[in-house]
């Protein structure tokens, strides 16, 4: 049986799974969860995912939940090609430039806590942008430092094949020129995405290629 995969084209944190599942060549079940419309709160999910977030995959009896613990998951049940080095330096290196994307920019902007500063907060329109914005291009300006001239940058964010750490940082700037951000101040991001976007793997499962894009 096929694995399921719940999530939304627009979810970055899904956008990864499936970069990670189409570098691996694995087919699966695209079942689409609609965020906007509070698909995810309904007891229907709930009763799949009792965090009722996306992305959450199903292998068999297998619940998993949160993207990078996902995509691990893959990579040691499905080894080629690996998405993390074999060494123990390469894969910490990996491993921190993914979370510098997943922990210190994407939860300051996604949606809920966007929602959270409108519905909540009353912050208007044009604040909540400047909020995107802000967050966005400054942690895209640190890992810029990280990976230009470092030795093990290479073709992708570490060396000359996909990792973990691309598969984190493609959608983000898909959400980031979405959003209008300024990114002629990350070169090499920029080169590392323009790579990343040529291969089948990542552009066939951006979000505008998604079975549920509006």
């Amino acid at each position: 049986m096929a694995m399921q995969l719940y999530n939304y084209f627009r979810s970055s944190a899904s956008y990864r799974v499936r970069i990670a599942l189409a570098l691996k060549g694995l087919a699966y079940d695209y079942m689409a969860v609609n965020l906007p419309a509070g698909e995810q709160l309904e007891e229907s999910y709930a009763a799949v995912s009792a965090a009722r977030l996306v992305p959450l995959l199903k292998d068999g009896d297998a619940a998993l939940t949160q993207s990078l613990a996902i995509i691990e998951y893959l990579d040691e049940t499905h080894p080629q090609p690996p998405l993390l080095p074999k060494d123990p330096l390469g894969r910490a290196r990996v491993r921190a430039l993914a979370l510098d994307v997943a922990c210190e920019i994407h939860p300051l902007n996604n949606l809920r806590v966007l929602r959270y500063l409108v519905r909540d907060l009353k912050v208007d329109e044009d604040d909540k942008n400047r909020w995107y914005r802000h967050w966005v291009e400054s942690g895209l300006a640190a890992l810029e430092r990280q990976l230009a001239h470092h030795p093990s940058t290479g073709a992708f964010c570490h060396g000359d094949a996909p990792t973990l750490a691309d598969c984190v940082l493609v959608p983000q700037i898909h959400n980031a020129q979405r959003f209008d951000c300024r990114l002629d101040h990350v070169p090499t991001v920029m080169r590392i995405f323009e790579r990343c976007m040529a291969l089948d793997a990542f552009a066939k499962t951006q979000p505008s290629a998604c079975p549920d894009a509006a």
